[in-house]
């Protein structure tokens, strides 16, 4: 458990998450999916991201489990050893309260830690307000993100 406060923010704790326990955190990525994926495929794929450069964090608040992140890893040509943020997701009730700045400052010493050079993610179209937080953080829009289903 790693406790991380920070001017006089609530008090959280990120706790890495294994693959054993990996049902703590379904139903939140169940929220942040919209309940779009069938719960076993999404057990299943989650299960496999464990087996890759994939690590998982729970966010907790008086020892209640409030928002979920996983971090890959891995070596980009034009970015160095890089980290990306992935399925940042915070329970509504506990959204506009600065958990995020702790989560992403959490997420960029951790990465330092881990001896990356950058940080990237990806963000939905739709989601100006994610947008707008990620900008405040010293992302930069880079390029697209497309998928094609096969």
């Amino acid at each position: 458990m790693i406790n991380f406060a920070e001017n006089g923010r609530m008090e959280l704790a990120f706790n890495k998450i294994l693959k054993q326990d990996l049902d703590l955190i379904l139903p939140l990525l169940q929220e942040l999916g919209e309940y779009q994926t069938e719960f076993s495929l999404l057990k299943d794929r989650v299960s496999q991201m464990f087996d890759q450069n994939y690590e998982c964090f729970g966010v907790y608040h008086q020892g209640e489990l409030i928002g979920v992140f996983g971090l890959w890893f891995m070596t980009r040509h034009y970015a160095g050893k890089s980290c990306e943020p992935d399925h940042v997701y915070v329970k509504p009730e506990y959204q506009n309260k600065g958990i995020g700045k702790q989560i992403f400052n959490f997420i960029f010493e951790y990465a330092l830690k881990r001896g990356c050079e950058t940080a990237e993610l990806n963000s939905y179209v739709h989601n100006f307000k994610s947008h707008k937080f990620y900008m405040n953080h010293g992302f930069v829009i880079k390029g697209y993100h497309f998928l094609k289903k096969l």
